[in-house]
């Protein structure tokens, strides 16, 4: 049974794979869309649960396990083989568990949650819900009011290290995302008492991406993922959040293209 991961595709060139992070949609990954697809047939997912992708089946616990059965049943569906991914935040922790089944061709993973320990675990949990709750109050905001730097810093700080540089209709997307997602609750209360696991496995070229500003802890997890993985390297972008892609296009764009590009 489809889900309706698949939400957008374009570009030409070897398949790349976009997964968002808990909360967000195929969204977040506009400002970068056009660079990765002038080199990429470029597939963007939403998980279940969240966009407009249908929840999990009821029996099924929304763990990372499970949404990397789901985005490789979407996969097969495409016939996508071993297509490279790039995954942001939970997103990056679902493309290394397909990383690890064998599922990747290659992986960047942007602040991948999943090794925090206890006490980083329960302040990220806490902050993912406060973010929740102000996307709720933000989420009737018009486009209008949704331009103006003082409202963007207000709403979009935390996830992003530039709010201001969030665009107005994106904004609006991600806000109804994070404050409307079924499977917000059910994911956060399944991944929270878990970590990844069997990351020496990963047979495959990985890169992992943080950025110097990410309050989400990125800069301390994303090492502990690099040391962990054998043929992985790390990489800092300066001056960008946990959400990189609209505060810095151009360099998270070129952060992958460097590692996936063909050529």
């Amino acid at each position: 049974m489809s889900l309706g991961l698949l939400q957008h595709r374009a570009g030409s060139g070897p398949q790349l794979v976009l997964l968002p992070g808990l909360g967000l949609s195929w969204h977040c990954w506009r400002p970068v869309l056009g660079a990765l697809e002038v080199h990429h047939d470029v597939a963007a997912f939403d998980l279940p649960g969240f966009g407009a992708a249908a929840p999990l089946p009821r029996d099924v616990s929304p763990t990372p396990a499970a949404l990397a059965d789901a985005v490789e049943g979407e996969l097969e569906r495409l016939g996508s083989v071993r297509p490279a991914l790039v995954g942001n935040s939970l997103g990056g922790w679902v493309a290394l568990e397909l990383a690890r089944r064998g599922r990747a061709s290659r992986v960047v993973a942007i602040a991948p949650n999943g090794l925090e320990l206890p006490h980083e675990r329960a302040y990220v949990t806490a902050l993912n819900q406060a973010m929740r709750m102000r996307a709720k109050l933000g989420a009737r905001i018009g486009r209008r009011e949704m331009s103006l730097p003082p409202v963007q810093t207000a709403l979009f700080s935390g996830l992003h290290a530039r709010p201001w540089r969030v665009d107005a209709q994106d904004g609006i997307q991600e806000l109804r995302s994070f404050a409307g997602s079924r499977g917000f609750q059910p994911t956060l209360g399944s991944i929270a008492p878990r970590s990844a696991s069997g990351l020496s496995r990963i047979d495959v070229p990985v890169r992992i991406v943080f950025g110097t500003r990410d309050v989400m802890l990125g800069s301390f997890v994303s090492p502990r993922f690099a040391a962990l993985i054998p043929q992985a390297d790390l990489v800092a972008l300066p001056g960008v959040g946990h959400v990189p892609m609209a505060d810095d296009p151009r360099l998270v764009a070129q952060a992958i293209l460097d590692f996936t590009a063909p050529g």
